[in-house]
């Protein structure tokens, strides 16, 4: 064992050996090493946050041909500390009629909640928090607390606009979260474990996004649905609630629902890259040491993210009812009949040769797919004859 090889237990070993030769007893060292690396998880992460602002706004600037930011420090780097300063010394207003405990512990349990997911993020064979057997159900169960907190943000602001923005937010949570299940049981068919390093270990070979793309897709619309971005951002729909749930909170309380945000959004792009495409697999190079791994990670990650941020960037917001509409008649439905035809195909294809195991997986989906795509032309090609029906009706009573 050496920092390269293994840096998080070379560490932890040394910790342990220099605490105990004080004299300190061996359950107490282990408990403030545990607690020392869970402060440097939350600290690289939340430094991290402060980059994604960054990133954030440089990339919507270009969708929208502008610079961003590009004064403060190179390239507009510092930035976002300029904006950490300018939040932190903004007024805290307190709206009158508002639970100030739930209101000030709203914003706190918004950004822990994206943290928690981070205990079971395999970065690298050798760096992870907690090898989970149940990750899965962990994403789906510490993912709700962000809305929790959202609900709590909103009836201790004492203000129905704010209260509508959440009823919404709870609205797309159930409904959404139903094909993000579905579709996160797929890659634990494949691996055979609900655990992150299981399904990340079963993509050696071949990633799960080629066994599996239409799981990939639905799963990237239900997280965007889940962390309330555009194309369904209907929780904080300016034109219509006035900012939604958080509009009562300014200053840092503000701030971190907005670094909530983009953390979560950026731990998504995580989970996708886990679930679908290999994790910190690439091509051999993870071999190369457990840091070269996490980079790997972090990329894809980055890559998810990236998506993310494009779709809320070039797609215009959907009504409330066109929103669920779209997932409870279409997107729940094909997950459902994707999950059991994964469920099938897995177990029909076990023990042929890996080349006839991918190809039938990979043709199951494009069988899928088009018959999806056959179903959606026929059902526009029936809405344009009834709209061609209605305005010729239309023109005769008028006359």
């Amino acid at each position: 064992m050496n920092l390269w090889n293994d840096p998080v237990n070379f560490i932890a070993h040394w910790l342990t050996s220099l605490f105990v030769g004080w004299g300190m007893a061996g359950w107490l060292a282990s408990l403030i090493i545990q607690l020392i690396g869970v402060i440097v998880l939350i600290l690289l992460m939340m430094l991290f946050d402060i980059f994604l602002v960054w990133v954030e706004r440089k990339v919507v600037a270009r969708f929208q041909d502008r610079l961003g930011p590009n004064r403060v420090g190179p390239f507009g780097l510092i930035q976002p500390f300029a904006d950490i300063i300018k939040l932190l010394i903004k007024e805290d207003i307190t709206p009158d009629g508002a639970d100030k405990v739930v209101y000030n512990l709203a914003p706190i349990l918004s950004l822990m909640s994206v943290l928690l997911l981070w205990a079971i993020v395999p970065l690298a064979p050798v760096i992870f928090g907690v090898d989970l057997n149940v990750g899965a159900l962990y994403i789906i169960a510490a993912g709700s607390i962000g809305t929790l907190s959202i609900i709590m943000a909103a009836w201790s602001s004492n203000n129905k606009y704010a209260l509508i923005g959440a009823f919404r937010q709870v609205a797309v949570l159930v409904s959404f979260e139903i094909p993000m299940i579905a579709t996160m049981l797929i890659p634990t068919i494949l691996a055979g474990s609900m655990g992150m390093n299981e399904i990340v270990q079963g993509q050696q070979t071949v990633w799960y996004v080629v066994l599996a793309p239409i799981a990939a897709i639905i799963f990237m619309i239900a997280a965007i649905a889940e962390l309330g971005r555009s194309p369904f951002d209907l929780n904080e729909a300016e034109s219509e609630i006035v900012a939604g749930f958080h509009i009562e909170y300014t200053g840092m309380k503000f701030g971190l629902f907005y670094a909530g945000e983009l953390l979560h959004a950026f731990t998504f792009g995580g989970f996708w890259a886990i679930l679908f495409l290999g994790g910190y697999h690439f091509f051999g190079l993870e071999n190369l040491g457990p840091l070269v791994a996490a980079v790997i990670l972090f990329a894809k990650a980055m890559f998810g993210y990236w998506v993310i941020m494009w779709i809320r960037y070039t797609v215009m917001r959907m009504r409330i009812d066109h929103m669920l509409a779209f997932n409870w008649k279409f997107l729940t439905p094909v997950a459902f009949v994707l999950l059991m035809l994964t469920a099938l195909m897995n177990t029909l294809l076990r023990g042929t040769p890996s080349g006839v195991y991918i190809l039938g997986m990979f043709l199951t989906n494009v069988l899928l797919g088009w018959i999806i795509v056959e179903i959606l032309r026929g059902y526009s090609r029936s809405e344009r004859q009834k709209t061609q029906n209605v305005a010729p009706a239309a023109a005769t009573a008028h006359h």
